[in-house]
């Protein structure tokens, strides 16, 4: 287990706070939840069969049921939300009834802290309802997905640990919306990491201008967009992968810059390089990889791969229960 993750779950259980976890019906879902029990991280709530989950000090919600708590107030409240968008009181009786849903306005409604789902959904389905009804932070421009990326190697990054943004979430971003990617995800290095600086590189085919082409372009243009709205922030660009962590070849490739050779921070072009980089890590590498988890959302709600694990689970509840004690 890495560091980054004792961590997290230190911080978890310093001050518990209840994480809704919709997918009952997925048996990583309660493997993960015994262990997050045993070892204290959070109070749980898991929307499913009460008669087929049993998991001591955990509580079982079916959301299907119009006998279930709250029912009727989420179903008011979520009609109001999507008011203008013609959705009834019966329309919304029947939407709340979806665990997502339901777990979701638990969460709007202060009956949870948090949300984590995919394990067997979509993306778009944990994200709709996030949107839907807790909508963006404030300030918010862009929502977006990072990784975090505990690895093997830790002469990379911060000890071994880098984010890796966005790999889930916005499929071919623009300049500007790279460089929102970029600064929200030094945000968020900031609060898991305490102490270190960000460092991010926006990674591309070319390193300095080396090589032409519309993606170079875009995310040289990205890089000066971040420069201009964060000036506080270490972040340099286009570069290489290589360029942006080894030190000896940034030294060759991008002598003058404080970011290449030290990035913990890597800001993929487009949704199919992060992931596809990711993946790679964590497969051939060994890496463990936390997420996608999503900033930009005004209540902690994540997603995670459908390839996941309990465990992976279990260290997502952790990151989740922290973001919510952040948002305090």
């Amino acid at each position: 287990m890495s560091d980054f993750l004792n961590r997290m779950k230190a911080a978890a259980k310093s001050d518990l706070k209840t994480i809704v976890l919709p997918e009952g019906e997925d048996p990583r879902t309660i493997e993960a939840a015994k262990k997050i029990v045993e070892e204290g991280l959070a109070k749980l709530v898991i929307l499913g069969n009460p008669e087929e989950i049993d998991i001591e000090g955990v509580t079982v919600i079916d959301p299907t049921s119009a006998d279930a708590p709250n029912h009727e107030a989420y179903a008011q409240k979520f009609a109001e939300l999507r008011a203008k968008k013609g959705v009834t009181i019966e329309q919304a009786r029947a939407q709340v009834m979806d665990a997502t849903y339901y777990g979701t306005m638990m969460v709007k409604m202060g009956d949870a802290d948090g949300l984590v789902s995919g394990a067997c959904h979509s993306t778009a389905n944990t994200l709709r309802p996030a949107l839907q009804i807790l909508k963006t932070a404030p300030g918010t421009k862009l929502v977006s997905a990072f990784m975090v990326m505990c690895t093997k190697t830790p002469e990379f990054g911060a000890d071994g640990t880098l984010v890796f943004a966005d790999c889930g979430l916005n499929i071919d971003p623009t300049s500007d919306e790279l460089s929102e990617i970029a600064i929200a995800s030094a945000n968020s290095f900031k609060t898991f990491m305490g102490d270190v600086e960000p460092k991010v590189a926006m990674l591309s085919y070319s390193t300095m201008g080396s090589a032409g082409g519309d993606t170079a372009k875009k995310v040289q243009e990205a890089t000066a967009f971040a420069k201009e709205k964060a000036p506080e922030l270490a972040v340099d660009g286009d570069l290489q992968l290589d360029a942006a962590i080894v030190p000896s070849v940034a030294a060759l490739k991008a002598p003058e810059s404080t970011v290449a050779g030290h990035a913990n921070v890597l800001v993929f072009p487009n949704l199919e390089t992060g992931n596809i980089g990711y993946k790679l890590v964590q497969r051939f590498g060994q890496a463990e990889a936390y997420g996608p988890i999503l900033q930009g959302i005004a209540k902690p709600v994540n997603d995670l791969s459908r390839g996941c694990s309990a465990d992976d689970i279990v260290g997502v509840v952790a990151i989740t229960a922290v973001q919510a004690q952040m948002a305090e």
